[in-house]
């Protein structure tokens, strides 16, 4: 992807105002087919530098090795007549790998005259799909550094010196060249967005004009004899048009430079914020637009970058963007699908603890109701009335702690409520609810038993404990068959008091246990027997004996009954005050 991007913005956003300042003169096909073919490239490249020094150039760059010899005596000989006659000449050198070592292939010693510099020829191509983007102006083989062929043509071109200024880059003359030693004087290409000027060397004389006072590079462009053509990001082009490319960089002074790791590094991370902040403080369609903006922005940077002359990897701000958007909106969807999901909970619960809340409060709203219909309704003896007013006053104070106590629930189950804590005798716990449980109990002709005296002193809130307790009651009165037994026992264990209550109703298998405390779960058994309930009484059991430090136990076995405990901290009470306790296990209730 990167390298797609760069391609794309070197083509598109080039310099159309850059004038060259070289030429490539083309040993081409018809070249080679007036003479006798490479096997006269000596004679033929004699004539074509002659002909070059006659336009009086400001360099000569020579793009053909010289480094094997010839049975073309008359060509070589020629040849070095020709060489010593150029002024400012520059012969190329590559590289070779010999039994593992690389080594210089230099030009032959009869060329290489005074005044005459060498320029390596090699060039860098991208692993991963041949394309030449940069050149290394330097390269070491044999302790020997050698610059690029088209870096010492424009510092002969210029009379000037190359000089290294590490770590930042190299000086030729006037031009600063921009480029870290690590990388070998690592230098990206600028190709014109025209085609560089060519002359083919069969029409120099015509075209002497044009080489005057340029850097005239010379080289092989037919395919039958060199098939040298380097890939580059506008196409293919014949090798020593490359360096003439390379040239053209170097002469125009406007070099691309990669962008530093840590500025990379902080507009990624400007990205990735950006896009986190938008679904943290927008939603719907507008975070949604703003998240498009990323994305765009994260594929202008690198434009604007080249723009300045500077290479910003294509593929890492838009990943991020992407990634970041990605992400950020993911995790937007779920929050507020999160959200949604907790808000219908609590209505759910809301409309639901509404209902256990009328479904509880209607027995003392019936005996208030039935007992003053009565009483306006009928004469009555003075003792009955006292009666009924007596049962009136009892449910009236009833219902309003009932509506506490629901009221006390639901700021508990919030996280809103303080309970109490206050100590109180256990006993007394068990001798309220017995006495308020008592007259349900007797409807169905059932017994209950306290089985040992209770002892042991709790901190916490009574009332809600009242609560707990005598829903377990009730809960056995309702589920269990007539003429039953309900057994109550109480025992401490080091600090904790465990207080049980225990019938012999319908019982429950493994499964129902473990739901048995969740919110408006009921059994099946349950549901079947015809008893009216909602299924919150066990959860607000569970509730209130976890805020009191405790935790609930369950026993129970299907048509053998159920055993609830209830255990809680009642700390320092091994034993209890005489008197404290209730009667023990013979003892109906």
């Amino acid at each position: 992807m990167d390298n797609i991007a760069y391609d794309w913005m070197l083509a598109h956003r080039a310099r159309a105002d850059w004038q060259p300042h070289s030429v490539v003169v083309a040993i081409d096909e018809d070249t080679l087919g007036r003479e006798k073919g490479m096997r006269a490239i000596r004679s033929i490249l004699a004539d074509v530098i002659n002909r070059v020094n006659a336009a009086e150039p400001a360099a000569v760059a020579d793009d053909v090795l010289l480094a094997d010899a010839t049975d073309d005596a008359a060509g070589n000989a020629a040849l070095e007549i020709a060489l010593r006659d150029t002024k400012r000449l520059i012969l190329p050198c590559d590289l070779i790998n010999v039994q593992g070592a690389l080594r210089w292939e230099n030009p032959l010693p009869e060329f290489m005259h005074p005044g005459v510099e060498r320029g390596h020829v090699f060039r860098e191509q991208d692993v991963e799909d041949g394309v030449n983007r940069w050149v290394p102006l330097a390269e070491v083989a044999q302790n020997q550094q050698r610059w690029a062929l088209a870096l010492e043509t424009f510092a002969a071109a210029r009379g000037a010196q190359i000089t290294e200024n590490p770590p930042d880059g190299i000086q030729a003359g006037d031009v600063f060249i921009p480029a870290r030693q690590s990388d070998q004087y690592q230098l990206w290409i600028r190709y014109l967005q025209r085609p560089l000027p060519m002359v083919s060397a069969m029409h120099i004389d015509e075209h002497r004009d044009l080489l005057r006072g340029k850097a005239v590079f010379v080289g092989i462009t037919a395919l039958s004899a060199a098939r040298d053509r380097p890939v580059t990001p506008l196409g293919e082009i014949p090798g020593v048009e490359l360096h003439a490319q390379i040239y053209e960089t170097i002469a125009h002074g406007d070099f691309l430079i990669p962008a530093r790791n840590d500025v990379e590094f902080v507009l990624c991370a400007m990205l990735a914020a950006a896009a986190g902040l938008i679904f943290a403080l927008r939603s719907g369609w507008l975070a949604y637009a703003l998240a498009a903006v990323v994305m765009a922005l994260s594929a202008w940077i690198p434009v604007e970058f080249f723009d300045h002359d500077r290479i910003f990897p294509f593929f890492e701000p838009v990943f991020t963007a992407w990634i970041s958007v990605g992400a950020a909106a993911t995790f937007q969807y779920f929050f507020v699908r999160r959200q949604l999901r907790k808000s219908e909970s609590e209505r759910t619960r809301y409309q639901q603890a509404l209902h256990w809340a009328a479904h509880e409060m209607r027995t003392p709203l019936t005996a208030i109701q039935g007992s003053s219909e009565i009483m306006t309704r009928y004469p009555l003896p003075e003792a009955k009335r006292h009666e009924l007013s007596a049962m009136i006053n009892s449910e009236s104070k009833r219902l309003a702690r009932m509506i506490q106590t629901f009221l006390d629930i639901e700021r508990l189950a919030d996280g809103q409520m303080e309970m109490k804590r206050e100590p109180f005798a256990a006993a007394e716990v068990v001798e309220t609810c017995l006495k308020r449980a008592q007259p349900i109990a007797d409807r169905k002709n059932m017994r209950v038993f306290v089985d040992n005296a209770v002892e042991g002193t709790i901190h916490g809130d009574r009332e809600l404990m009242e609560y707990a307790l005598y829903n377990l009651l009730t809960n056995a009165v309702k589920y269990s068959p007539v003429e039953t037994e309900i057994h109550v026992s109480s025992e401490i264990r080091g600090a904790e008091l465990r207080l049980s209550v225990r019938d012999q109703g319908m019982g429950m298998d493994e499964k129902e246990l473990k739901n048995i405390f969740k919110k408006f779960y009921r059994t099946k058994r349950a549901e079947a027997s015809g008893e009216k309930g909602t299924g919150i009484g066990l959860s607000i059991v569970d509730q209130i004996v976890t805020h009191h430090g405790g935790r609930m136990e369950v026993t129970s076995e299907p048509g053998k009954g159920s055993c609830f405990t209830m255990i809680v901290v009642a700390p320092g009470s091994s034993k209890a005050a005489p008197g404290s306790h209730v009667e023990t296990s013979d003892r109906r209730r």
